[in-house]
């Protein structure tokens, strides 16, 4: 610990930087204090390696990647920010010593402890592999004992399971000893590198030495590829636990839930931390850590020092570990009422919709057969990207173009006037989550959500996200850089799994998709449906060759999911069992695809050839011929609004129908110019329209 020097940093975002606890060859970890008084410790890049955006990115994002671990034994990130080109990561606080620390000062841990170390720190693993992240730098330094338990920290190398990490001069960032052979080898790394680092940490823990050891950094690597670990001082019961940890083959090493299984300690041995030694080492900083916090009672902050702040966690020993000088960037999170407010996950109710006027034909309102007058119309702000217009309660939210920051923006419903914007992320990938947030992607994978009336940010989760799919009332649902499926949790950002697509839909998925009844039906771009469950991403059932030229995009409804292609057909959405199917012809009696699927009532909506049907939910049976209602593209949805259909067509011109339920008559057509992008979308009365970059809203009867 030293005072702040030339160059420091006074201040970044809301902490005030009091001394420097360490530093590295990428960073420097500082101790400051935010205006509630709460102790916090911050991690910033070095400003010689800020000016590489590639490396800033990097680093915001590894921290965006561990706080999307919200596993009880790890240390939560708080908090990752670039402030004048100096990225900074802030987490949370654990007073207590490293493994590393209380090893050193203590002694090796008994036998107890060693389960109750083990089985603790295999669950974590556990719950970073599930997030689909593998942590690459388990040791010592790196578990930090608390009153709670031992926590994992420093997700700095942190990464998704699939390919390697580097370094800025190229090299495999691996600590030696700990590293697996396969990192050391430079090979493909799995969640069981992290198996074989606990083994090596679990033999430092029970020895008090390394299971590798030599006289340089090579000699320790060749030792862990081709050696055999130290086992001197493990007893024999302890070394047939650890030893298939150490497997040289990942494959033959266990999983972490069977670790945690195997070393289960005895009942009521989870307080080990809170007596003896180590526990009067965590009751010593924990006592600090409160002389530098808030008073609770009036909510002032206790006068502090910068002498005596130095002078205090030096005289209690390292509070943050320091492994390599990249690691221990730890701080306490103090929960006041203002965090409470500024907690993520406090999602507002959403708001209440302003429905506008039904127009009425009988009252003069509109022409039938005419063209109606726009509610209010917006040129030049929709981004090529852009999906179809998304209705949230009180705004319509569309990807917004510009100048190179594009992103999305929402607009009033009742005006079009613009209510909020964000930029950073992508125009075409958005959705809305229970009409309470909305999710937005940006270029990194990362999902950003919204408050939809007001645009205040809210949760974020590095889910290394390529497109956003669909979303339930439990996750949100994406697929990855590298083609896999993943969902994210919409309570705590957490990574709740993550599912190989089979190989010949990889990289073929499309975002049309529906959900329910515990699944999830995707679609692909040549014309194959496949269904996965919802609660663990397990491959279901499939419908091959659904659509030749169509596009597929399925609606689903009370356990039944309606698909269509060269037919309309009805399945089980739990395991793919055919209710019904329909064929359609073209104006030439030729056999047709049918256009996508909406569902209202007891009835099914789908352009057979160009005209809209309405067949009945039950059996699929015709409630009214095509050839009474207007016409419609064959990739263009038919929505429900009001007492009227609403469809876009762009055959002969590009034009907005609109025709009444019943009759499938009786409506008007509202003329667009020529454009290569249409959306449309409906809610309160209002059709809202995406024509190229117009945004506009019309009335609805």
């Amino acid at each position: 610990m030293r005072p702040l020097g030339t160059g420091d940093p006074i201040r970044l975002g809301p902490y005030r930087l009091l001394g420097v606890l360490g530093e590295g060859g990428m960073g420097k970890v500082y101790v400051g204090q935010d205006g509630a008084g709460a102790v916090a410790a911050v991690k910033v890049l070095r400003p010689e390696l800020a000016h590489d955006s590639g490396l800033s990115r990097r680093f915001v994002r590894e921290a965006l990647a561990a706080q999307a671990v919200r596993s009880p034994g790890v240390a939560a990130v708080l908090g990752a920010q670039t402030e004048g080109g100096r990225p900074w990561i802030a987490t949370e606080f654990l007073p207590g010593p490293t493994l590393d620390e209380a090893v050193a000062g203590h002694g090796p841990l008994d036998e107890t402890a060693l389960r109750v170390l083990a089985a603790s720190i295999a669950r974590t693993l556990t719950d970073i592999h599930a997030a689909g992240f593998v942590h690459r730098d388990l040791k010592p330094q790196n578990i930090v004992l608390t009153s709670t338990g031992p926590r994992v920290i420093d997700f700095g190398i942190a990464r998704p399971e699939h390919g390697l990490t580097l370094t800025t001069t190229g090299q495999i960032p691996v600590t030696p000893g700990y590293g697996a052979p396969e990192q050391v080898l430079g090979r493909r790394v799995t969640p069981a590198a992290d198996v074989f680092s606990l083994g090596a940490v679990l033999v430092y823990a029970a020895t008090g030495r390394r299971a590798f050891e030599g006289t340089h950094v090579a000699a320790v690597q060749y030792e862990v590829v081709h050696g055999e670990p130290r086992w001197e001082g493990v007893s024999p019961q302890l070394y047939a636990l650890m030893a298939p940890c150490l497997a040289k083959d990942a494959v033959s090493r266990p999983a972490p839930g069977q670790i945690a299984a195997a070393f289960a300690p005895p009942k009521n041995t989870d307080r080990v931390w809170r007596r003896g030694p180590v526990a009067d080492d965590i009751k010593e900083r924990e006592r600090q850590v409160r002389e530098l916090t808030a008073s609770p009672t009036t909510g002032t902050v206790t006068t502090v020092t910068r002498r005596r702040l130095l002078t205090g966690f030096a005289a209690g020993g390292t509070v943050l570990a320091a492994g390599g000088g990249t690691t221990g960037w730890l701080l306490l999170r103090q929960q006041t009422r203002q965090e409470k407010k500024d907690d993520p996950f406090d999602i507002p109710a959403a708001v209440a919709t302003p429905k506008a006027r039904l127009l009425s034909a009988d009252d003069g309102d509109y022409i039938v057969g005419g063209s109606p007058k726009a509610l209010w119309s917006r040129s030049g702000v929709v981004d090529q990207d852009s999906r179809a217009p998304l209705p949230v309660r009180d705004v319509v939210v569309i990807g917004q173009s510009g100048y190179g920051d594009a992103g999305i923006a929402a607009y009033n419903v009742v005006d079009g006037k613009q209510r909020w914007e964000a930029g950073g992320v992508l125009p075409g990938h958005y959705l809305s989550l229970s009409d309470r947030l909305v999710v937005a992607l940006d270029a990194d994978g990362v999902l950003h959500t919204y408050v939809p009336s007001t645009g205040e940010a809210k949760w974020t989760a590095a889910a290394d996200a390529k497109a956003l799919l669909t979303a339930d009332d439990h996750a949100v649902y994406v697929v990855t850089g590298d083609h896999r499926l993943r969902s994210v949790g919409r309570s705590d950002a957490r990574i709740r799994w993550t599912a190989q697509v089979p190989a010949r839909y990889r990289g073929k998925l499309t975002v049309k998709t529906a959900i329910g009844g515990g699944r999830l039906v995707l679609s692909t771009v040549d014309g194959h449906v496949l269904v996965v469950a919802t609660d663990d991403g397990r491959f279901v059932w499939e419908r091959r060759d659904q659509a030749e030229k169509a596009s597929l995009s399925p609606a689903a409804r009370d356990g039944i999911v309606y698909v269509n292609g060269r037919t309309l057909t009805a399945f089980r959405i739990t395991d793919g069992k055919k209710i019904w199917s329909r064929r359609t012809e073209d104006m030439y009696s030729k056999p047709a695809e049918w256009g996508p699927v909406s569902v209202y009532g007891e009835s099914v909506y789908a352009a057979g050839g160009m005209l809209p049907e309405r067949l009945a939910v039950s059996d699929g049976s015709p409630v009214w011929n095509s050839q009474q209602a207007g016409s419609s593209s064959g990739d263009s949805l038919i929505l429900l609004q009001g007492t009227g259909l609403f469809m876009i067509n762009d055959d002969y011109r590009t034009e907005v129908n609109a025709v009444t339920v019943e009759s499938a008559w009786e409506g008007w057509t509202y003329e667009l110019p020529e454009a290569e992008h249409h959306g449309i979308a409906v809610g309160g009365n209002r059709a809202f329209v995406r024509n190229d970059d117009l945004l506009c809203a019309l009335p609805v009867f």
